[in-house]
């Protein structure tokens, strides 16, 4: 079974606060639900009765950490991930490459793990997991995207007339395309550098004349 690699993000159900969580009861129902994936039962048959039991755990133990079994579904799925990188700070260019890289990564993850593969398409067929999913995961990685660009402008090293949520969808996209799009595309390992550095080539600020 997948395991469960570094410090993962507090669960999303809404526990009430102040009530003192168990690690070990979180990560128990996050490896029973991702065991029952690796046997191949579909999500649409995975009730929360059955996680608890093969968690060995009560169902009250879920419903204290999770509301229900979408947001649960969005931590196993988080959980199989890599690990956010973190960012080097040393420049736009440095981290904007650190996040590719790790979008690289969860691309040649999605293709060798059955988890990510099998859960990523069928959370597709239901809108509200993919709600919670993109709400949970994608955002927060776009947020941090403009927030390096937004940086990068302000440093000097990206032109100030750059709309970033379209400079964000330019970086992004081709490492998506190959990843998701094409999954028997190549994912080398400079591939990350590669775009950032095409892209950047046309966006740095002007150096100003000189006489």
């Amino acid at each position: 079974m997948s395991s469960l690699a570094g410090d993962r993000p507090t669960p999303g159900g809404g526990a009430p606060k102040g009530r003192p969580r168990s690690e070990a009861v979180e990560r128990a129902i996050l490896e029973g639900a991702m065991k029952l994936l690796e046997d191949g039962v579909p999500l649409a048959e995975l009730s929360i009765e059955r996680i608890a039991r093969t968690a060995g755990v009560g169902k009250a133990a879920i419903y204290r950490r999770w509301s229900g079994k979408e947001e649960l579904f969005v931590d196993v799925v988080r959980a199989a991930e890599p690990a956010e990188p973190p960012l080097p700070g040393t420049s736009m260019r440095d981290d904007l490459v650190a996040l590719l890289e790790a979008l690289r990564r969860r691309g040649l993850a999605n293709r060798s793990s059955a988890i990510l593969h099998n859960v990523h398409a069928q959370m597709k067929t239901s809108p509200r997991l993919w709600e919670e999913y993109h709400s949970a995961v994608v955002a927060p990685r776009r947020d941090l995207t403009h927030e390096v660009l937004r940086r990068g402008q302000r440093d000097g090293e990206l032109r100030r007339d750059v709309d970033l949520d379209l400079l964000g969808d330019l970086i992004m996209g081709p490492m998506l395309v190959r990843a998701v799009m094409h999954p028997d595309g190549e994912l080398p390992e400079r591939l990350a550098e590669e775009i950032v550095d095409t892209l950047l080539a046309g966006l740095r600020p002007s150096a100003p004349a000189t006489d």
